[in-house]
């Protein structure tokens, strides 16, 4: 019999996990060359009440700017001739 409780996710788990998403999705938009409200106005209109605040978007890509991407961009935008 599988194990059930490795599918149960609380609510902070899968809140991390929206977060996580909506931070990444951001860096794709960020590297596309959208600016903050262009990038908030995206995810509200694709995750609706779920959508992070305008302030939160802005500061991800205050990040961005300075280098600081999420972990999985770094993968994605390194040089592959590198």
């Amino acid at each position: 019999m599988p194990n059930c409780k490795s599918f149960l996710v609380t609510e902070a788990e899968r809140k991390i996990s929206t977060t996580s998403r909506h931070e990444l999705s951001s860096s794709f938009f960020f590297v596309q060359g959208k600016a903050s409200r262009e990038i908030h106005t995206i995810l509200t209109e694709t995750s609706g009440e779920h959508a992070p605040w305008y302030a939160m978007v802005k500061n991800w890509v205050a990040q961005f700017k300075r280098g600081d991407f999420p972990p999985v961009m770094h993968l994605i935008l390194e040089d592959p001739k590198q």
